[in-house]
C-alpha cells in the first residue's frame, strides 16, 4: 500500500505578530511630530481593528504606517479589509479594518476547481475554511504549492499540517 501525503491550504495570521505590529504603530504616532497632537487610538478587538483619530491626513499616515510595519513583520496585507472612514464625535475620523481570517466557500471552491483541473493525481477537499490537499506523491503536492503561490487570491494564504 502505497503512503498518501497532504497539507492544508489556510488562510490565517500570527496574532502576536499583529499586536506587536499595532503596538509599533502606536508608538510612531505618539513619537512623530506631526502625529503627536493627534491623538489617535488604535483599538484591537477580536476580528477588527478601529482606528480613531482627527483628519484624513493623519488617517492615511496612519494606514500607511500599519502597512509598512506589518509587512515588515511578515504579516500579509491582504488580511486587512478597510472599511469606509465615518465621522466619529468631536470633528474626529473613525475606521473599522476587518482582520480577514479563513477562506470562504467561494475561494475554497475555486481552489479546488483550479487543483482538479490542472493536477490529475491529486485531490482537494474542502474542510470548513480550509482545504485539504492529498497525493501519493510529494512532488506533486509542491507543485501545487508552487501554483498557488502564483495565482493571485483575495486572500493570503499559507501552507500547514504537510505530512
Amino acid at each position: 500500500m502505497a503512503a498518501s501525503f497532504s497539507f492544508d491550504i489556510v488562510s490565517d495570521f500570527d496574532r502576536q505578530e499583529l499586536v506587536n505590529t499595532i503596538d509599533q504603530v502606536s508608538r510612531d504616532v505618539n513619537s512623530r511630530y506631526d502625529l503627536k497632537d493627534t491623538a489617535t487610538t488604535l483599538d484591537l478587538k477580536d476580528d477588527m481593528l478601529v482606528i480613531n483619530t482627527s483628519s484624513d491626513m493623519t488617517l492615511q499616515a496612519i494606514v500607511d504606517i500599519l502597512a509598512q510595519k506589518a509587512s515588515k513583520r511578515g504579516l500579509s496585507l491582504k488580511i486587512f479589509e478597510y472599511g469606509t472612514p465615518e465621522s466619529a464625535s468631536g470633528n474626529r475620523i473613525r475606521q473599522e479594518v476587518t482582520l480577514k481570517k479563513g477562506i470562504s466557500q467561494e475561494i475554497a471552491k475555486q481552489i479546488t476547481k483550479l487543483i482538479r483541473d490542472e493536477y490529475k493525481k491529486v485531490q482537494g477537499s474542502i474542510q470548513g475554511d480550509a482545504v485539504r490537499v492529498s497525493a501519493k506523491s510529494k512532488d506533486d503536492l509542491q507543485a501545487i504549492m508552487v501554483r498557488m503561490k502564483q495565482e493571485e487570491y483575495p486572500v493570503a494564504l499559507q501552507f500547514t499540517n504537510y505530512r
